[in-house]
């Protein structure tokens, strides 16, 4: 990145909007100043600069829930940065994998379906990574992951055996319920396996490129 072309404010600081590489959630907003945003390039880790501290701080130093710069990028502007990371953690000081968690406004537009929507598979993928880390009481993720990989497993093996009933009796309405049953108790196993969602999506591309191109 060319610091020089980048506008800070009067006051040396930019805005730096933090958002989950994978996700594509918006985790935080920071500032950084020239020597956060260098620190930020050499070690490859989110830095920012406390305007109430008055000093630098490495997201997740105390912690723990560091954040690794997949990419930095600044608007049209160049007085605004977008950061995509993947966090190790809750970006947020009270525990929440966004600080934006509170709703404060829902409109009323009904959105279609479209590629975004599953989205929502990333982030169920994170929260049961962070259930498991966590393993807050009384959570359905955390007994799973404390009874092992044979309970999930059997567990896996019950829910498919839904859906084909459900698919067997022509019912959509319990279908879509058991296979969403079902989605979800594979992605605790594919974390109980240490096996990322995405390296499954690789495969699903790598057959779809196979497809669409047959003679290479």
């Amino acid at each position: 990145m060319n610091i020089e072309a980048i506008k800070f404010d009067e006051k040396g600081f930019i805005p730096a909007i933090v958002q989950d590489a994978g996700t594509k959630e918006v985790l935080t907003l920071a500032y950084m100043n020239r020597e956060s945003l260098v620190k930020s390039e050499e070690t490859g880790e989110t830095w920012f600069f406390s305007r109430s501290r008055q000093e630098l701080w490495h997201k997740g130093a105390t912690s723990g829930n560091t954040q690794k710069i997949v990419e930095m990028k600044f608007d049209c502007d160049k007085d605004a940065i977008v950061v995509l990371v993947d966090p190790a953690g809750p970006a947020c000081h009270t525990g929440t994998t966004s600080c934006f968690a509170e709703s404060f406004y829902e409109g009323k537009a009904v959105v279609d379906a479209n590629l975004s929507d599953y989205q929502i598979l990333l982030n169920l993928e994170k929260v049961i990574k962070e259930r498991e880390q966590e393993r807050p009481e009384g959570a359905y993720t955390t007994y799973l992951f404390e009874k092992g990989v044979d309970k999930i497993l059997k567990k896996v093996g019950e829910e498919s055996a839904e859906v084909i009933i459900a698919a067997k009796n022509r019912d959509q309405e319990e279908l879509k319920w058991e296979s969403a049953d079902l989605l979800y108790h594979l992605l605790v196993l594919l974390r109980e396996q240490e096996l990322p969602f995405k390296e499954v999506l690789k495969v699903l591309k790598i057959r779809h490129d196979k497809s669409e191109n047959p003679a290479e």
